[in-house]
């Protein structure tokens, strides 16, 4: 879901309404102020008020603030409640129509403008509703050539010059066909319809009168739901739409701010000042770029009117989190015009590569029943009505066709998703498509997002290097014990008998100290920065207090980048601890608890095309003006004095996966930033090239600054990433990283989760506009070879639209891929383009909202429950807690699924096979007549009872244990050419049918005495006989429940002989002449087969054979 709005008032925290108020005065101002009908009622022991007549819209008054009742609203009948001032949301409205998307207009303080209407704001990951779940089932059943063809094949029974036998013959294995699918398709409809309904159901609170206001705190959500336009400052994480964990500042309408016409209801005066005023909101058409808006707000009731521009910064976008303060805003898209939704494709009905190969084997079995009926009636020379003849033998030898081959291999899918859910080493996983198991044990190419895919969003301070030292985790106490003597020795020489600070005196240059460079670096690290600490109240101390007292527990840093944040909290940790900030000033508090103030002058903020950011800071007790700045070495190395160390050091820490930043400063005198803060300020007032001035007076102070010291920060990645990439690169997986943050860190977690060895040469693809950069620099990458590939999005763009498959081509030629900066749209369009290009199997894994499209596009879907939400696990096909959870879902049961799918469909295909023969020879030896072998029931149970137990057993059989599997995942290459079911095995399975069933049905020609049924009672045993020992025949590793099946399955065939009477002569066997002819044409059907299995084991085993014994 996506949610729109602007935030117009209120910026700190929650604020309670103070005392009692008495609730005939609360009706007063409302009916003052809001300008509506306020009714009062009672409701228990408590007042509630409602307003404009609606029922929807009711609150309460109780003695700490307003409440809104628990209601049902009419579009999506979510309950909505307020449980405090702070908690006040949306309720979802209704789509009015599914017109195109145009530019709007919000009105606010004009009751006569008609409210605009919103798209119903729900999530649906469900392939059908109730209307045409039925229908779309059926279609999605039939429109394939193998349920199609079973369909025509009954209905055709209702013709009497067709019919063969009894209706039920047909009618029952289709039915039971199609209730299991019905059943299933149900079952998993429900299962996701739970899951949304649970995610729709979440409360979120509203205030609304005339329009659509939000007041949001903290937390209060887990995703904002609507697109908003703010009205309060407050700080932002966009994680479940982009990918980062950055939080990032919004900053309010200026017109908005101080509109307290209720003094006395404190922060409630802010929220209800908004309707106040005469204003709207003109907002861009809905579309899906994530990074920018256009839009306008006008203030009519001023003199004169007031108008400012919108932008991506008034905004918040739909599932986002308001990581900080209290926000009232302005909803302005909901439903299918939000940003994330835009941006998500339609759940599609996914069908595996398995079952279109066994949909392409049907069709030959169908080509091949053809051509038998066509020679059986070209034998009989065409004689009679010989068309009605060629319709009896296509139905006379459907078998040949297997109808149990779509319900065995529909349960077979069940078992295994079973199996899946119930593995003990990896909990918690679900299986949403249980219609795709095998699809994962023939994945090519797996495309992975990276933050809370393959990182836990946790950055850790690893590394402080001077150029002569180096401090790691092990050794920060020094750095702590260096950082408290530097301030011990401070304060000793330079304060006073008085109590107050003095400048010192400029000291000659010398060299300094080691415990002088780590203060001034700890120093300059805790300076340069954007983060705000920000205090929260914890229950012991309230939030004023705790501010007022820096109080560490109560304490929290807010950032727009978590690499800022993690080297504040290394500075708290070394002593010297920020504890306060605003736009002006700093604070920072020594390890004796003395604050040192300064006055923040200038701040030049980090962009992708600088790669630094600086700070120009007066420290309050000297005086001193100081340039610090830090940055990525490549830009960095060109700023600081000349030295020996820093791009070795750099290289060093980045093959330790360390993401590395350069500390530098420089002293400026107060001469010296009086003419810089003059040529700074003209610059920014220049009308024309602007950024290309300003950067060039920055870049005036950027000279032989000194280099202080390098930071190493890593982004802790999940458990066993590393070696779950080693095992999915040896079994012949190509991993593809998709991700939305920067380039730097992305490269960054490339190398440290290992996705490039540390052998390989990375190539970034540089920035690219046009066509012929995009040529250039294509014909540069085609010259390296065997090296990674990282690109960003705006260049992959530019590459796909002009020389898509020459880029492709080569991308798809690289061991490993990074695209950083990736739209969602982006990277479901690069799971397309693979699937396209390489005819290969694809497998998305993410975590986030802006993995949905990625995840529904590839073949494999695999969602992440992580810091990000559910709505990628909840849209993904098969759902796990952890990454390293991956390497068995794909190496054991992916294998599994596929190897005990591909030895069922063929077997089945065997049992059909051998009875269908047996007919065609029945028929030749009986002048081509299309008489039925077996009737009634005994072809019925041939294919259920007789044999179904010990052909289904075969899910559970297996080659090589599941650790051998996962300690040798070579063994998932062999899978990925499609070798367990190909035409080779498809053939060779098709000659030992024939040779089986003819054996069988000539072996009772040859051997019976006078009686047709018992031609039959020789024919049918030894065919069941043969069913069986084939079954044991085919068991790489025995399950006691496959001894069970074998044995039921027997016995079952034994007891039903006395019912068969019909078609068998019961007293014939029972005699020796029966038994010795069923055991030799068993024996002559089954030996040779058991003799070329043992010389084929012998001389030429399978991969697998040596490392089971």
């Amino acid at each position: 879901m996506l949610w729109g709005c602007f935030a117009a008032g209120g910026t700190g925290a929650l604020h309670q309404i103070d005392g009692i108020m008495r609730k005939e005065n609360y009706v007063d101002i409302l009916k003052q102020h809001l300008k509506t009908s306020v009714k009062k009622l009672k409701l228990g022991r408590k007042w509630v008020f409602q307003m404009d007549n609606d029922p929807k819209h009711t609150s309460k008054v109780v003695a700490n603030g307003l409440r809104i009742t628990k209601s049902r609203y009419w579009s999506v009948h979510h309950k909505a409640l307020i449980s405090s001032i702070g908690n006040l949301c949306c309720l979802w409205s209704r789509c009015c129509g599914m017109g195109d998307f145009r530019p709007r207009t919000v009105w606010l303080g004009h009751p006569e403008k008609r409210e605009q209407r919103y798209p119903r704001n729900v999530i649906n990951n469900q392939k059908y509703n109730f209307f045409t779940f039925l229908p779309g089932v059926l279609f999605n059943q039939f429109k394939y050539f193998f349920n199609l063809y079973f369909l025509l094949l009954a209905c055709s029974q209702f013709v009497n010059e067709l019919r063969l036998g009894a209706l039920y013959t047909y009618w029952v294995p289709l039915g039971i066909v199609l209730i299991i699918t019905i059943l299933r398709e149900a079952v998993e409809e429900i299962r996701c319809y739970c899951r949304d309904k649970e995610v729709n159901s979440q409360i979120y609170s509203k205030l609304s009168i005339r329009g659509k206001i939000l007041c949001l705190t903290p937390f209060c959500i887990s995703y904002f739901p609507h697109f908003c336009l703010v009205l309060g400052s407050c700080f932002l994480r966009t994680d479940q739409l982009d990918g980062e964990t950055d939080w990032k500042l919004r900053h309010p309408v200026a017109c908005t701010q101080r509109l307290k016409v209720m003094p006395h209801l404190m922060f409630l005066g802010d929220v209800l000042g908004i309707f106040i005023i005469r204003s709207y909101v003109y907002a861009e058409e809905p579309n899906i770029d994530i990074h920018n808006f256009i839009g306008t707000f006008t203030r009519e009731d001023g003199d004169p009117p007031v108008n400012e521009s919108l932008s991506i910064e008034n905004t918040l976008w739909a599932s986002t989190v308001i990581a900080s303060g209290t926000v009232v805003g302005v909803v302005i898209y909901t439903g299918k015009e939000l940003r994330s939704v835009m941006n998500t494709s339609d759940p599609r009905h996914k069908v595996g590569l398995f079952d279109l190969e066994v949909n392409c084997l049907t069709k030959i079995l169908f080509g091949a029943l053809v051509v038998v009926s066509l020679v059986m009636v070209a034998l009989q020379h065409f004689a009679g009505r010989w068309y009605l003849q060629i319709f009896r033998f296509l139905l006379l030898f459907s078998n040949i066709v297997p109808i149990s081959l779509r319900v065995n291999l529909d349960m077979g899918k069940m078992v295994f998703s079973w199996m899946i859910r119930r593995d003990s080493k990896i909990p918690g996983t679900v299986v949403r498509a249980s219609t795709i198991p095998e699809q994962l044990g023939r994945i090519s190419y797996l495309l992975t997002d990276k933050t809370g895919t393959l990182t836990q969003n946790e950055m850790v301070f690893r590394r402080l290097h001077l150029g002569t030292v180096a401090y790691g985790m092990d050794s920060m106490d020094e750095v702590q014990s260096h950082v408290f003597s530097a301030y011990t020795q401070f304060n000793d020489s330079t304060i006073n008998p008085c109590g107050n600070t003095t400048p010192i005196p400029a000291a000659t240059k010398v060299r300094k100290t080691i415990s002088s460079r780590v203060h001034e670096a700890v120093k300059a690290i805790a300076l340069v920065h954007c983060v705000t600490p920000a205090y929260e109240a914890n229950g012991v101390t309230d939030q004023a207090e705790a501010e007022q007292h820096y109080e560490d527990t109560c304490r929290v840093y807010q950032a727009a980048s978590p690499d800022e944040v993690s080297l504040v909290q290394w500075t708290e940790s070394v002593g010297l601890t920020l504890v306060g900030r605003d736009q002006n000033s700093m604070q920072l508090r020594t390890p004796s608890g003395q604050i040192l103030n300064f006055t923040i002058l200038q701040i030049f903020p980090f962009t992708y095309v600088s790669k630094r950011m600086g700070i120009i800071v007066r420290d309050e007790s000297t005086g001193e003006i100081t340039f610090y700045m830090k940055g990525a070495d490549v830009v960095m190395a060109g700023i600081v004095q000349y030295n020996d160390w820093l791009e070795e050091e750099c290289g060093n820490m980045a093959r330790e996966g360390l993401r590395v930043l350069v500390v530098s400063k420089k002293s400026l005198t107060e001469e010296q930033y009086q003419d810089f803060e003059a040529r700074y300020v003209q610059a920014k007032l220049s009308v024309h090239d602007r950024s290309l001035k300003v950067a060039t007076v920055i870049e005036s102070l950027e000279m032989e600054m000194e280099l202080l010291c390098l930071t190493g920060v890593e982004d802790q990645l999940q458990a066993d990433v590393r070696p779950t990439l080693e095992i999915l690169r040896n079994a012949g997986i190509k991993v593809w990283m998709l991700t939305g943050d920067k380039l730097e860190t992305a490269t960054c977690t490339a190398k440290n989760a290992h996705l490039v060895t540390r052998n390989q040469e990375i190539h970034i693809f540089n920035s690219v506009t046009t066509r012929g950069e995009a040529h250039l620099e294509l014909n540069a990458f085609r010259r390296k070879h065997d090296c990674a590939l990282v690109i960003s999005g705006d260049s992959l763009e530019v590459c796909l639209k002009f020389y898509e498959y020459e880029f492709m081509e080569l991308a798809c030629q690289c061991p490993a891929v990074v695209c950083c900066r990736c739209a969602p749209t982006q990277k479901a369009q690069i799971v397309r383009l693979l699937q396209e290009r390489t005819g290969k199997l694809t497998c998305a894994v993410g975590d986030g909202g802006n993995d949905v499209s990625m995840i529904q596009e590839a073949d494999c879907g695999v969602g992440v429950e992580g810091k990000e939400g559910k709505q990628a696990s909840l849209a993904a096909d098969f759902s796990v807690t952890q990454f390293k959870h991956l390497g068995r879902l794909l190496m054991v049961h992916g294998r599994n699924s596929y190897k005990r799918s591909a030895g069922l469909s063929q077997f089945v295909i065997h049992r059909s096979l051998c009875i269908s023969t047996m007919q065609a020879v029945f028929s030749s030896v009986f002048y081509f007549a299309s008489v039925p072998l077996y009737q009634g029931f005994l072809i019925i149970g041939y294919s259920t009872i007789y044999t179904m137990f010990p052909v289904f057993s075969l899910v559970l059989d297996k080659d090589v244990k599941s650790e051998v599997a996962m300690l040798y995942p070579e063994l998932y290459k062999d899978l990925l050419k499609g070798r367990p079911l190909s035409f080779k095995t498809f053939l060779i399975w098709v000659l030992i049918s024939i040779y089986q069933g003819s054996i069988i049905m000539y072996g009772a020609l040859l051997l019976f005495e006078s009686e047709f049924v018992h031609i039959v009672a020789i024919s049918f045993t030894s065919l069941i006989l043969t069913e069986l020992l084939m079954v044991a025949l085919t068991i790489q590793t025995w399950h006691w429940l496959m001894i069970v099946a074998e044995l039921l399955s027997l016995a079952c065939y034994i007891a039903s002989l006395v019912f068969l009477h019909e078609f068998i002569d019961v007293y014939f066997i029972a005699t020796m002449s029966f038994l010795w002819k069923v055991t030799v044409i068993t024996l002559v059907s089954c030996l040779p087969l058991y003799i070329l299995k043992y010389l084929r084991r012998r001389f030429s085993p399978p991969n697998y054979s040596k490392l089971t014994t």
